[in-house]
């Protein structure tokens, strides 16, 4: 014990407890070398490289928001020119997004008059993936700028001031992160707008992801295991919300198969919202203890 301590008293009453935050500056920096590799994918591999490189940025961003503000002005240029990477990578993006969609809802879905019109719309989304990936790299052919200024920022990411970080000021984070989820949960049910549950959504999978990092750095009580429950089942009621959205007056998808999807992703919306307000009954939001 420290002797300037007086006897019967914690340590860390006194003296800040540090964090080994060199592991946190490990880890973000892992996820972008991950997405400057998966960005390099070429042919086929292409689209999964995109969705592999944005989960990463993502990764890093949650990273860089459990160190906000100790770590200074350095990290908010670092987030912001990691989401204005991301960003540009959106279209490719989303158009991945909707054939994995159809993927997973045509696996939840048998039922023979369904199957067909899951096949056809599947079909469609691929083509349309093709075009927006020809599209992205003749403007950035190899996505080589993107890589390039990712390489950039990741030479810096090691000089933000990580021996600042606490564990004080990581757990003040996560208590934050979970109150944003209680607020975005709040809205979500008020309204049962999509752009409320899907703001929701990012906002448990932020915190799910900045669990990740921690990894057992910290004791996180019960609350890792429901969150990253919650953001799995809110994860598969947005892939109703987005094959709805994927309806409207300029979809790709023919007139009448838009009507068979439309109904599928209003069921399916409709039963995971009912499954979902039932966990949250159970506890889904106990406090990071």
């Amino acid at each position: 014990m420290n002797p300037t301590i007086p006897s019967g008293e914690r340590e860390d009453a006194f003296v800040p407890r540090l964090f080994d935050a060199e592991v946190l500056s490990a880890y973000a920096g892992a996820e972008l070398d991950r997405a400057i590799e998966h960005l390099g994918w070429r042919s086929g591999r292409v689209h999964e490289g995109v969705h592999q490189a944005r989960k990463s940025l993502r990764r890093t961003r949650a990273v860089l928001a459990l160190g906000a503000p100790v770590l200074g002005p350095g990290a908010d240029l670092l987030d912001r020119e990691i989401r204005r990477v991301n960003r540009g990578l959106s279209q490719m993006r989303d158009a991945q997004a909707l054939v994995e969609t159809l993927d997973r809802v045509s696996a939840r879905n048998k039922a023979p008059e369904v199957a067909p019109v899951l096949r056809r719309a599947r079909r469609t989304a691929a083509q349309a993936r093709a075009e927006s990936a020809r599209r992205e790299l003749a403007d950035d052919p190899g996505l080589a700028h993107k890589r390039m200024l990712l390489g950039t920022l990741r030479a810096a990411l090691p000089a933000l001031p990580w021996d600042s970080l606490t564990e004080t000021r990581v757990r003040d984070a996560l208590d934050a992160g979970l109150a944003r989820v209680d607020a975005a949960d709040a809205q979500a049910r008020a309204t049962g707008r999509d752009t409320d549950w899907h703001r929701w959504r990012r906002r448990v999978r932020r915190l799910s992801q900045q669990h990740r990092a921690l990894g057992d750095r910290i004791d996180l009580g019960v609350a890792k295991k429901r969150v990253k429950s919650l953001a799995i089942e809110l994860g598969e009621a947005q892939d109703y919300a987005l094959l709805r959205d994927h309806c409207g007056r300029r979809s790709i998808f023919s007139e009448l198969d838009r009507r068979v999807l439309r109904a599928l992703a209003d069921e399916g919306t409709r039963r995971m919202r009912a499954r979902i307000e039932q966990s949250a009954t159970e506890g889904f939001h106990a406090p990071v203890e």
